[in-house]
């Protein structure tokens, strides 16, 4: 006997499960299932980072990610303290370690008052009132941001869906989807699902579930490693609280930094490399047909030529702990080789085009409330990079809106 819901979401981390919830506030009593195919929830990108409450300095004006980190800060923090979530509104420093930089980070100061942000500007004495032990030629400091634990958040969402009727399972694949005149049937572990419409947040698969479901998403995940190291507990002194270099926008990714946890571990990194995996979080983790699908897509190459010799350096700070240490004494320079650890790396679900573009903002397909003819049925969130987690309730409730208005427009 198949079972009967109105909404299915895929995918049980921190974007699936605030989804889940916000369903089930935006429409009381609707049906919603949750189905992870892992043995717990936020297992991956929600459990595997590194807790920062971002406050949107980075973030293009007007883009979705700007828009939703801004006011995401603030709401995630109220949902910690009204919840009993761990929790500490930090600040961040963003430092210059070179002339080159300066520049930068003075455009940077302008971005973050264009998106409201309070920006206070920093000299080497200002920097080490905040982090003695940093030195840099110009820093930021960035009031609004802040750390948590987003799976302890995760559970938190769940436990909230769950009173309100949703049902949540785990240890659940979704094999197989078809589609009927008057919804989905889905195949999931050995159950047999009836769905008005299906929320596809699977993260690091959510391109391989639109294409079981019947949709071209138009983008290819490509799984990129994030490698952490963390200060052993006697050095732990040597941080206070958050400090990033100014990014290079010529490159994809920010580079390393140094992160106080809610607990207070100090996590030191990440680089980026590629994974040999979607799931793979070292090198000894291969998956043949995770890799040839990587290397089969166009948009792979084209990145590979893009970047090589930025990806060149991070190789060798994967491979090299000297050479990591290196990276980190631009920051930090009281740091050595014996004061890092290896932590838990965190792979990232990054959305490629086939020319090679790396998504940058949050990437959404299916239904589009806006055009009621679209693809119905289904709602596929593509690209959910950071801020995802900062901002889950906000990202939460727009898809649960698309998906609401996909139900209804159903029938």
């Amino acid at each position: 006997m198949a079972e009967e819901f109105d909404v299915v979401v895929v995918g049980g981390g921190i974007v699936g499960l605030s989804t889940a919830y916000a369903l089930t506030v935006a429409r009381p009593g609707v049906r919603v299932a949750v189905l992870e195919k892992e043995p717990d929830f936020a297992a991956h990108q929600t459990g595997r980072n590194s807790g920062v409450i971002h406050s949107g300095v980075y973030y293009r004006p007007g883009s979705l990610k700007a828009q939703y980190a801004t006011s995401g800060a603030a709401e995630m923090v109220e949902f910690c303290r009204e919840q009993g979530v761990p929790y500490e509104v930090t600040g961040k420093l963003i430092v210059a370690t070179g002339e080159g930089e300066l520049p930068r980070l003075r455009a940077l100061a302008e971005r973050g008052r264009e998106n409201g942000i309070p920006v206070t500007e920093l000299g080497p004495a200002g920097i080490a009132e905040y982090e003695p032990e940093v030195t840099g030629l110009a820093g930021l400091h960035i009031g609004t941001t802040g750390i948590c634990d987003y799976p302890a958040v995760a559970r938190r969402y769940a436990a909230l869906a769950t009173e309100a009727g949703a049902v949540l399972r785990t240890g659940t694949a979704l094999r197989a989807v078809h589609r009927r005149p008057d919804g989905l049937t889905l195949h999931a572990g050995n159950r047999e699902l009836h769905t008005g419409v299906l929320v596809n947040c699977a993260g690091l698969h959510s391109d391989r579930i639109a294409r079981l479901a019947g949709d071209d998403p138009g983008v290819r995940i490509v799984p990129f490693r994030g490698e952490y190291y963390e200060l052993t507990k006697e050095r732990r002194e040597l941080v206070r609280g958050l400090v990033y270099p100014v990014p290079d926008p010529a490159f994809p990714f920010l580079g390393v930094h140094l992160t106080r946890g809610i607990h207070g571990d100090v996590h030191v990194g990440p680089n980026a490399v590629p994974a040999l995996a979607r799931e793979g979080y070292d090198w000894r983790t291969v998956r043949l047909g995770d890799l040839a699908e990587t290397v089969r897509f166009p948009g792979t190459w084209r990145i590979a030529r893009r970047h090589w010799r930025y990806e060149l350096g991070e190789l060798h700070r994967s491979l090299s702990k000297r050479a990591f240490t290196t990276a980190v004494r631009r920051l930090l320079p009281a740091v050595t080789a014996a004061d890092l650890v290896p932590a838990t790396a965190g792979v990232r679900a990054q959305a490629v085009a086939a020319d090679g573009t790396l998504l940058d903002d949050f990437a959404f397909a299916g239904f589009d409330p806006a055009d009621p003819g679209s693809a119905r049925r289904m709602v596929h969130v593509l690209n959910a990079p950071s801020p995802a987690a900062t901002a889950s309730l906000a990202i939460g409730r727009e898809v649960a809106r698309r998906g609401l208005a996909a139900l209804a427009a159903g029938g």
